[in-house]
């Protein structure tokens, strides 16, 4: 099996698309993957509001019996937008490191923002100094999880919401070249556990979520995200909280009461 699976390299096909004034607001495609048996089915929709799209991903398993497998989306920032500044946030909660996946007395559950690398704590919510701690994972609580990447000097802020129910795991990491930020994951799905399946029947949950999914034979299920994009001031210092309330994305800045950002977006 290729690293990742294989749904970043077979060929995709456009089943359909619709457009509004002359724009493409919608577009559906799909791949099958042969090793894995599995179909899915992706569609990506804009919303009215500017800087917003949502895409709702159906897996259905064409083998004649049920079999395990993990949807992970690899959100991944990088230059210009991702400098020494950029200041990622989440709402995740427990936490656990690649390095030893299985929480022990030597390696203990990490909290979020933290971590550690080499027995140094590192905090994730900004890397400097290049202290690479690897893939951190963490659960969400709550009915909706969200991840968010702010450059207040570029005044841009980007982030992801989801269900918890569809992706319970949050996965964090970082690349650095000559002390420089290339690459930084914000990658949500359905485990924490990045190990092969062997692995993961031998430990089907942690902190009582579930490290793989399952389907039955011709079963298909279907999950959703959305992404958005939005201005935010110079002085901007991260988000607190976000809320997803009757048509709208409220984001709430972190450190200062009563300041936040409104997207006009219904997120379903």
């Amino acid at each position: 099996m290729p690293f990742h699976g294989e749904a970043s390299r077979v060929e995709w096909k456009e089943q359909e698309t619709t457009s509004n004034r002359g724009i493409v607001n919608r577009t559906v495609m799909s791949a099958k993957l042969p090793m894995a048996g599995l179909e899915i089915r992706r569609e990506v929709k804009l919303s009215s509001a500017a800087g917003v799209f949502t895409v709702s991903e159906t897996v259905t398993n064409l083998n004649k019996l049920g079999r395990i497998y993990n949807m992970v989306q690899h959100a991944t920032i990088g230059p210009p937008f991702l400098d020494e500044t950029t200041v990622v946030d989440c709402n995740a909660q427990r936490g656990l490191m690649q390095s030893s996946p299985l929480p022990d007395p030597e390696q203990p559950e990490i909290h979020w923002p933290e971590a550690i690398n080499k027995g140094r704590d590192v905090d994730l919510r900004r890397l400097t100094g290049d202290p690479d701690p690897g893939v951190v994972s963490f659960v969400i609580d709550g009915e909706w999880g969200w991840v968010t990447a702010t450059n207040a000097s570029k005044e841009l802020l980007l982030g992801y919401l989801f269900r918890t129910a569809d992706y319970p795991w949050l996965n964090l990491w970082r690349y650095v070249q000559n002390g420089k930020p290339v690459a930084r994951g914000l990658e949500f799905g359905t485990t924490g556990l990045h190990q092969p399946f062997k692995i993961l029947v031998s430990k089907p949950a942690i902190f009582g979520r579930p490290t793989f999914a399952y389907l039955d034979a011709g079963e298909g299920v279907t999950r959703r995200y959305t992404a958005f994009l939005s201005r935010v001031p110079t002085d901007f210092m991260g988000v607190s909280n976000i809320v997803n309330r009757d048509g709208r994305i409220l984001i709430q800045e972190r450190g200062r009461k009563g300041r936040e950002i409104t997207i006009d977006a219904v997120v379903h």
